[in-house]
């Protein structure tokens, strides 16, 4: 079976797991800062917070904006929960703006359609690696003083206009679950240019504990703590940074063959007209996290369970988040995204993956050709 995603893990990584295992470290030790700069510089921001996964990301992210009770927070509904859940987490409301037909990521305009004032910040997805069209969201979030927080799981190396995804908003977070870009097993960080934020992530990632004399109200002694937030035990281990670190130097790498298997993608599906592939804005590059792929004038589950029933486990990214029954039983049964409804009708996610070889792709790009004719 060929997967729609897997893990790149060589020699080298597992390498630099053991010396972890075998130093005096596991946890809170010198590999998570390691991690933490490497992203940092690597993207471009000040500061870096490694935490346990994307979703405790967005959650430490959303609690530092101060979201709470009575905010709203707009998001796209074509994305995995946790875009939304983590403004639930917060006692917040999330709101769902439509997409665009042709990136799959929020409506700027829509964006704008949805705000009230109860809007506190918006939560752009970059779907598959591309960017947003983060000037209009950027003008949107500064003319009503809202906060951005980007939802980068799948974007880390992408590109827009000159700047890497990480080095634009209020905060960012990325993840690295084993088919993201790279991969610390599960894994997750936050980017920020902000000092203030920063403090409040590294504080909110660990029970809102501080060992820190200057934040400390008063000092004891050596073996002092206090606790000045409520917060979780959202830790990073040095082992997922010790992989995160090797897995770093690889990225660029990653990268690269993510955007050959796309363009060979592109080339083969160019006479098809069944297949709609995707679309890539002016001056971004994106990472390919993902490839997908409308299916037209044919029923989508059919052609689905078709490619699986020939060897290839392809995905659907994603069922819109309001279709989940735990969002229609609490309030969203009327909210209607018509774009994002028609779009997911149609979608199929093809492998994609630095371990893909040509001849699989050929097998992949074969039998979609023949399912779709």
């Amino acid at each position: 079976m060929i997967p729609y995603g897997r893990q790149t893990i060589e020699e080298d990584d597992i390498e630099e797991v053991v010396k972890v295992l075998k130093s005096d470290f596991l946890t809170t030790g010198p590999k998570v800062a390691e991690f933490e700069r490497a992203v940092a510089e690597y993207v471009g921001a000040k500061y870096a917070v490694a935490i346990s996964n994307d979703t405790a990301a967005l959650h430490a992210a959303c609690h530092a904006a101060g979201i709470g009770p009575g905010d709203e927070v707009i998001t796209t509904p074509i994305t995995f929960a946790a875009s939304a859940n983590c403004v639930l987490y917060c006692g917040g409301t999330p709101v769902f703006a439509d997409i665009d037909p042709q990136t799959y990521n929020i409506d700027p305009e829509d964006i704008r359609r949805k705000i009230t004032d109860k809007t506190k910040a918006i939560i752009p997805v970059h779907l598959a690696g591309q960017p947003c069209d983060m000037d209009a969201i950027h003008a949107i979030a500064k003319e009503h003083h809202l906060i951005v927080i980007e939802d980068a799981a799948h974007a880390l190396g992408s590109e827009y206009k000159g700047r890497r995804i990480g080095s634009m908003s209020d905060m960012t977070t990325f993840s690295f679950h084993p088919v993201k870009p790279i991969t610390t097993g599960e894994g997750g960080m936050i980017v920020t240019d902000s000092e203030e934020l920063y403090r409040k992530l590294v504080l909110f990632r660990s029970h809102g504990i501080t060992r820190d004399p200057d934040l400390m109200t008063r000092n004891e002694g050596p073996w002092f703590y206090q606790q000045l937030d409520l917060g979780y035990n959202y830790r990073m281990t040095d082992i997922q940074c010790a992989l995160g670190c090797s897995q770093m130097r690889k990225l660029d790498r990653f990268l690269a063959r993510r955007r050959e298997i796309t363009k060979r993608y592109d080339e083969a599906f160019a006479d098809c007209a069944n297949i709609m592939t995707p679309y890539q804005l002016p001056e971004t590059n994106s990472g390919w996290h993902l490839y997908i792929i409308q299916v037209k004038n044919h029923d989508r589950k059919t052609v689905f369970e078709q490619l699986r029933e020939n060897g290839i486990a392809v995905n659907v990214h994603y069922i819109p988040v309001y279709y989940h029954p735990y969002y229609q039983e609490h309030g969203y049964r009327e909210v209607h995204c018509p774009v994002a409804e028609e779009v997911y009708s149609h979608i199929i996610s093809l492998p994609v993956y630095p371990g893909l070889t040509d001849e699989q792709q050929d097998t992949v790009i074969e039998t979609v050709k023949r399912l779709t004719k």
